[in-house]
């Protein structure tokens, strides 16, 4: 019996040991890693470059307001308001096959006065997309012509878009990673140190913002209200130090 115990305090011992070293190595590496110095330096790099747009989209409405019971009369005017729009668009050099005309969509409006006549929204949408940047434009200034024949019609939004975006991001990463080393190369020259070889790079979000702005977001902006606009492509490098 004392054999049998003493051979069990010498196995638990053992453990015990063998625990502690481990315990030790551990600790030690630990130590190591949070004391060995990083010789890194992270740096963001950027690189604007101007382009213009290449695709214009124009989204415009024509209305109409009629009382509830003159309904009928109300889809007549539209019909006729459609062909004074597609007219107007003909003799712009569009086609009505360039255009995406929604069928009418009526809403009642809602009257404050419950004994007021009741009277219907009716409501057609015109999107019109176009490479022609500069004939879109000058059409979109130009809409009086339809006003004057009695058409309610009114813009929703003009937009303008660059089309090779993917391709200018990758032609500018060299340029941004270049302004990142430029950067790097003055701030180690502070510290008495040298960049050595880059360690990672990693592309931030692409910016498309109006001329000279400095209106960035961490998610991304693209201005579509302009045509000339600049695109910023920013990129983080990581470069050892020497």
């Amino acid at each position: 019996m004392i054999n049998e115990n003493s051979n069990k305090i010498i196995y638990f011992a053992i453990i015990v040991g063998v625990c502690l070293i481990i315990s030790a190595l551990i600790a030690s590496f630990t130590f190591y890693m949070v004391r060995s110095p990083v010789d890194t330096l992270s740096v963001t790099g950027s690189v604007r470059q101007n382009v213009t747009s290449d695709i214009a989209i124009w989204t415009s409405n024509f209305t109409r307001t009629v009382p509830a019971e003159n309904l009928k009369e109300g889809y007549r005017m539209m019909q006729n308001d459609q062909r004074l729009v597609l007219d107007f668009f003909k003799d712009n050099g569009f086609s009505e096959n360039d255009l995406n005309i929604s069928p009418v969509f009526m809403e009642q409006l809602y009257m404050y006065d419950p004994n007021a006549p009741k009277e219907n929204l009716l409501k057609q949408t015109v999107r019109i997309q176009s490479s022609d940047v500069d004939k879109i434009t000058s059409m979109a200034n130009s809409t009086q012509t339809l006003i004057n024949q009695g058409v309610i019609f009114s813009i929703q939004s003009l937009e303008y878009y660059y089309s090779k975006l993917p391709e200018l991001r990758i032609e500018l990463i060299p340029d941004a990673i270049s302004d990142a080393k430029l950067r790097a190369q003055k701030i180690a020259e502070g510290s008495g140190k040298k960049i050595g070889t880059i360690k990672s790079a990693n592309l931030g979000v692409v910016q498309v913002l109006p001329v000279n702005s400095t209106e960035v977001s961490d998610w991304g902006t693209y201005d579509t209200s302009t045509i000339e606009k600049d695109v910023m492509i920013p990129v983080t490098v990581i470069f050892t130090l020497k």
